[in-house]
């Protein structure tokens, strides 16, 4: 298992070995020692979540606020996804970046993302399937997004305007509309 840090030195992508023959494949998605060795955070998990969403499904950029903030270790096991994660921490130096990262089923990659970042994804292919263990329950009063378009953060999308998005993900707010107890410090 390979764990490499990405443009923001806290979001990881593993890489999981794969051992496949005639029979299929197995794979470790995720091993406490070495998380705790590689990544220096010790995750306590309290749920596990499964999205099935066809092709132009845009979801996010969602997130919790403190104090009940997520961190999420996310995967894909069917399809492809482009997954996005937006920095809202005010103090840090990447502060409204944003890094991607293609997820897929075949890649079999997992992406860690602390508390701290927006997160969402676009599905690419027919369907996807993404599950995430997250390491803080759902919270409604806590629940926060960010409109996938704002232009401030400037992503860059796949090519295509017929996202399908939910109604509460048309309607967040831009990073700057964000009142700031509702970021990160």
């Amino acid at each position: 298992m390979k764990i490499k840090k990405l443009f923001f030195p806290e979001v990881f992508i593993i890489e999981p070995k794969v051992f496949e023959d005639t029979r299929g494949y197995f794979c470790e998605t995720f091993n406490l020692k070495n998380f705790r060795e590689c990544v220096n955070v010790e995750p306590t998990f309290v749920q596990d979540n499964h999205s099935s969403s066809s092709k132009n499904v845009l979801r996010g950029l969602h997130y919790q606020k403190p104090p009940k903030a997520q961190g999420k270790l996310v995967r894909v096991t069917s399809g492809e996804i482009f997954d996005v994660i937006v920095d809202i921490r005010r103090s840090s130096p990447n502060f409204g970046k944003w890094i991607s990262v293609k997820i897929s089923s075949s890649n079999k990659k997992v992406l860690w993302i602390p508390p701290g970042f927006a997160h969402g994804f676009l599905t690419i292919t027919e369907n996807a399937e993404v599950t995430y263990k997250t390491t803080e329950y759902y919270s409604k009063e806590n629940e926060r997004g960010i409109v996938w378009n704002d232009q401030s953060i400037g992503i860059k999308w796949p090519s295509g305007s017929n996202f399908i998005l939910s109604s509460k993900d048309k309607g967040a707010l831009t990073l700057a509309e964000v009142p700031l107890q509702d970021l990160f410090q």
